[in-house]
């Protein structure tokens, strides 16, 4: 009767659902076109996934299933002599439970995809594509294009939605400014900031977006409520490229390119608290879901830094293939 019982135990074990993942780091190698997967706990590269030419951002499904790439095309994008000048076209879906590309969605008539968001029911991804001057809006079952902003800004590069998904917030590197899109009335206006507006994020609470301005070294502070520059500082090192709140709202990371390091600072007094020294042109960075470590993306060096958040201290380093850049988190 006990083997019975553990018998069919085993088999109701067996015929349960297994949970989507478990938590993946997805690391873009925009060199190699491809996505590596890796385990957070060890940094060891678990596989390794086929992508379009020259990934460059990653957004995760709300469940963990899926990671969304944006196929840009160019690549060696730092390295002088060795850039690769491509329009891609494509969003690749990564399944990271069979660890396979589940499907590759076409954009037709739009090119150079980049900054990609998904929104919180998982049901809609958001893209900018760079040489139409345009934000796509698409269903992610099918890759169905729903709506498409004109920016009308040279080089629209990173997107972040409210807290609310009411407005998308847009950077235009060509232009210097920050293009606003209400989603609702499909309102749009732009917010000059500074020469090549780059690295955005907004805080937790909703109420201010944070954006680099790689040209003239500073970052800029827009209230969401009036869509007004609230205030504009230096960023703490040269080429500021990207910008990320710690999760609890308190401290801004800016990745500084060309100085090969991280600036931290207050979130509410806007005063820097310090730096950190990384790799080679730091650009792509993420903040783990507990708060306490954050990943750069060091693109020349062809290596990641994990950083001690509470006390900015560098942990280790962990490689994954050639210019990793964009990151995202499955849980």
């Amino acid at each position: 009767m006990k083997l019975c019982s553990w018998l069919l135990a085993g088999t109701l074990a067996l015929a349960l659902p297994v949970a989507a993942t478990a938590d993946v780091l997805v690391v873009l190698n925009k060199s190699d076109h491809e996505a590596a997967l890796v385990d957070p706990a060890t940094y060891e590269v678990l596989a390794k996934l086929p992508t379009g030419k020259g990934p460059h951002e990653a957004a995760a499904s709300p469940d963990g299933r899926y990671v969304y790439v944006a196929d840009y095309g160019s690549f060696a994008i730092f390295r002088q002599g060795q850039q690769q000048s491509r329009q891609g076209s494509t969003i690749t879906v990564l399944d990271l439970k069979q660890r396979t590309v589940k499907t590759t969605f076409t954009l037709p008539s739009y090119s150079r995809p980049h900054g990609i968001w998904v929104s919180r029911d998982g049901s809609r991804l958001w893209v900018t594509c760079e040489a139409q001057q345009s934000v796509l809006e698409l269903d992610t079952a099918s890759g169905k294009i729903l709506k498409a902003w004109k920016t009308n800004q040279q080089v629209s590069h990173m997107v972040v939605p409210t807290p609310d998904e009411r407005k998308l917030y847009v950077t235009n590197i060509g232009s210097g400014s920050v293009t606003v899109i209400e989603r609702a009335t499909d309102k749009v206006k732009s917010i000059p900031t500074g020469a090549g507006a780059e690295g955005i994020d907004i805080s937790p609470d909703g109420r201010e977006v944070w954006v680099s301005n790689r040209a003239t070294n500073t970052v800029s502070v827009i209230d969401v409520a009036s869509d007004r520059v609230l205030a504009t500082f230096e960023s703490g090192g040269r080429m500021p490229i990207r910008v990320k709140f710690t999760l609890d709202g308190k401290q801004v990371w800016v990745s500084n390119a060309r100085s090969n390091s991280v600036s931290v600072f207050d979130a509410a007094t806007r005063q820097l608290l310090g730096k950190v020294d990384v790799g080679v042109v730091p650009v792509g960075i993420l903040m783990t879901p507990d708060g306490r470590r954050a990943i750069v993306a060091n693109t020349n060096s062809n290596q990641l830094t994990v950083i001690d958040v509470p006390v900015r201290k560098v942990l280790r380093t962990f490689t994954t293939g050639t210019e990793p850049d964009g990151m995202a988190w499955a849980q």
